[in-house]
């Protein structure tokens, strides 16, 4: 299934939005030729290729299509992922609360040994 991306332009003084250009990937053969064949009908352009029609109508600065998978790196979020840290606590119902605040606080303490001050 195809996968639509955005991949942010540098803007220009004269840019009224943000520039972009809109990325297909994994797309299908009818898609790709559709793309790079396919004609657009409109009472103001007329005949015109469907991509510039596409452009146009999205605002896009280009639309680029691929059959493989395109990664762009602006639309990865990875970065932005909040660690998470998990505390392993032994114990059973008899034991006391004391004891397992006592267990995270060492395990918390061990973590922002080994990962930093921000575990």
């Amino acid at each position: 299934m195809p996968r639509i991306q955005i991949l942010p332009l540098p803007e220009g003084a004269s840019d009224e939005r943000p520039p972009f250009a809109l990325v297909i990937d994994q797309a299908d053969e009818v898609i790709l030729e559709s793309l790079a064949y396919g004609v657009a009908y409109d009472s103001d352009h007329g005949q015109r290729p469907l991509r510039d029609a596409l452009k146009d109508e999205l605002g896009a600065r280009a639309i680029l299509c691929f059959a493989e998978t395109i990664e762009i790196p602006a639309n990865d979020t990875s970065a932005y992922v909040t660690p998470t840290m998990v505390v392993r606590v032994e114990g059973d119902a008899d034991s006391s609360s004391a004891d397992l605040a006592d267990q995270i606080r060492r395990g918390i303490e061990q973590a922002r040994a080994t990962y930093g001050q921000s575990a």
